[in-house]
């Protein structure tokens, strides 16, 4: 993964922190077109980030889900500690999915950008030949790239059970500090454990497809 900031000059930096703010995506492309990255190396480089976001979101839910099994398995101490504990577990899952939405929202503009600049271009061609390969060649990568996308989307969409979940019984633990609310949560482990299990395949599917659309595009 090539790192901008390392490689650009200092003065380009600042423009691109500048495009960045205005929320100018074209300008920021063509700026870093103009030191050589192309949206192909850009898009590479975001589907790379979003896989660490994954990676990273799987072990947040895992820990999300090891603290609600000691929450259930609670056998003494402080209950308010407790609760603070599942609480901070959930607000740090919170922030995972939120990054692996952000992540993949940036996968998605540049791949578009992408894909319409490709398309625009295949009008340039003089040779029949040359054009005809390229737009077949456009279009498989939009196929690998769909089921790239779906693979993705299906990863957020199942973030949200845990999410609902974990809220759900962060709550009810907070307005009820008692064993009996423990007692309760025991019944919940198997969703929030059955959950947590289907978000954590959908996240190591959608790396699966990430990595073969990387080796795939990497080789034309």
């Amino acid at each position: 993964m090539f790192q901008t900031s390392k490689l650009l000059p200092s003065s380009l930096l600042i423009i691109m922190l500048s495009v960045l703010l205005s929320g100018c995506e074209s300008t920021y492309y063509s700026a870093l077109e103009e030191v050589g990255y192309h949206k192909r190396d850009i898009l590479i480089d975001r589907i790379e980030e979003a896989q660490e976001a994954q990676v990273e979101g799987q072990e947040q839910f895992k820990s999300a889900l090891e603290q609600f099994k000691s929450v259930v398995n609670f056998d003494g101490g402080e209950l308010e500690e407790v609760y603070q504990q599942l609480n901070d577990e959930y607000e740090s899952s919170v922030d995972a999915a939120e990054e692996i939405s952000n992540r993949i929202e940036s996968v998605d503009s540049v791949a578009n950008a992408l894909f319409d600049e490709w398309s625009d271009e295949l009008g340039e061609y003089t040779n029949a030949n040359l054009r005809r390969d390229s737009e077949r060649k456009l279009k498989e990568t939009k196929r690998r790239y769909k089921n790239l996308l779906s693979a993705m989307r299906k990863t957020e969409k199942s973030i949200d059970p845990v999410l609902n979940t974990l809220r759900d019984n962060t709550l009810y633990l907070k307005h009820n500090l008692n064993a009996r609310a423990i007692s309760s949560l025991k019944n919940e482990l198997g969703t929030v454990n059955k959950n947590v299990t289907a978000l954590i395949s959908n996240m190591e599917q959608a790396i699966k497809e990430s990595d073969a659309f990387i080796k795939e595009l990497k080789q034309g």
